[in-house]
C-alpha cells in the first residue's frame, strides 16, 4: 500500500492507539486526536513518528477548522479512522438520560461532525476512505447498555447512508464492527449508572459481574483489528461493515436467523396491510 495519511479520534488508547501504532509501523503518516495535554505528551512518547491535535469530538463548531488545519500542516488527509468513543453500562430505567446524551454526543454526533468535516474535501478530491467504529453492539443488544446499543445502531445506520451517498465520488465507507477486545471499553473507560431498582438485580448484576471480571482477558486481540483495519483500507471492494471477532460473528449470525424466523412468523400480518 502506497503513503497515506492518517487522520484518527481517541489515539491515545484502545483501539485508536493500535491502529495509529501500525499504520506508523507500516510508514503512513499519522495524525491522532487526544484531549489533554498530558495525553498528548503520552502520545508522543509512545509513537514519536505521528503526530497529534488536541481535539474533543464534542466541539462540534471546532471540527471543520481542526481539519483545516491539519491538512494545511500535513497534506491531504486519505483515511479517517473515526475511532473516538466510550461505554455506557446501566439498566435503562435506572440510568439518567444526561448520561443518554452524553453518550450520543461523543459516539453519534462527534463522529457525524468529524466525518462531516472532511466530506467535502473528499468529496472534491473524488477518494477517500472513511471507518466508522461502530460495534457487535451496534447489531444485537444485550440487557444493560440500552445508550451504548442505541448510539451504535445511530452510527451503524448512518454509516450506511454515508456510503450511499459518497459512492459516486470514490469514498469508500465502512463501519467496522468489533466483538469483545482487550481494550478499556469495559474497564477504565466505562461509565456505569449506579443501580437502584432491586428488581433488575437478578437480570443485571450477574451480567455487571461477568464484564467487569473478564475485561483484559477478552478473545479479541487489538493489534490483530489494526492488521485486519490496514487490510481493509487496501481492499478495492470494501464491505459496508466488517465484523471482527469470533463473538460478534455468532452473536450477529444468531440475531439474523433469529430475524428470519420472526419475519416468517409473521409474513401473513406482515402483508395484511396492503391496500
Amino acid at each position: 500500500m502506497s503513503q497515506k495519511t492518517f487522520f484518527i479520534t481517541g489515539a491515545n488508547s484502545g483501539f485508536g492507539f493500535a491502529i495509529a501504532a501500525a499504520a506508523s509501523r507500516q510508514g503512513h503518516r499519522v495524525i491522532g486526536t487526544v484531549r489533554s495535554e498530558d495525553s498528548r505528551a503520552a502520545f508522543a512518547e509512545r509513537l514519536p513518528a505521528a503526530r497529534s491535535v488536541r481535539c474533543d469530538v464534542t466541539e462540534f463548531d471546532r471540527m471543520a477548522d481542526v481539519v483545516r488545519k491539519v491538512e494545511e500542516d500535513h497534506g491531504p488527509v486519505d483515511v479517517l479512522i473515526n475511532n473516538a468513543g466510550y461505554g455506557h453500562e446501566g439498566i435503562l430505567e435506572e440510568s439518567p438520560l444526561e448520561e443518554m446524551r452524553r453518550q450520543f454526543d461523543v459516539n453519534v454526533f462527534g463522529a457525524v461532525a468529524v466525518a462531516k468535516a472532511f466530506l467535502p474535501r473528499f468529496r472534491e478530491r473524488r477518494r477517500g476512505f472513511i471507518v466508522n467504529v461502530t460495534s457487535m453492539g451496534g447489531m444485537i443488544t444485550m440487557p444493560g447498555i440500552a445508550y451504548y446499543c442505541g448510539s451504535k445502531f445511530a452510527l451503524q445506520g448512518i454509516s450506511e447512508v454515508m456510503r450511499a451517498e459518497m459512492a459516486p465520488f470514490g469514498v469508500r465507507v465502512t463501519a467496522l464492527c468489533p466483538g469483545s477486545f482487550r481494550t478499556d471499553w469495559a474497564g477504565r473507560s466505562m461509565i456505569r449508572t449506579e443501580r437502584s431498582i432491586a428488581d433488575y438485580d437478578t437480570l443485571f448484576d450477574p451480567i455487571r459481574q461477568a464484564r467487569q471480571s473478564k475485561s483484559g482477558r477478552q478473545l479479541g486481540d487489538p493489534d490483530k483489528l489494526a492488521a485486519a483495519v490496514l487490510k481493509l483500507i487496501e481492499s478495492d471492494a470494501p464491505p459496508p461493515q466488517l465484523l471482527l471477532g469470533s463473538d460478534a460473528l455468532a452473536l450477529v449470525s444468531e440475531r439474523i436467523e433469529r430475524l428470519k424466523q420472526e419475519i416468517e412468523a409473521w409474513e401473513s400480518v406482515t402483508t395484511s396491510t396492503d391496500g
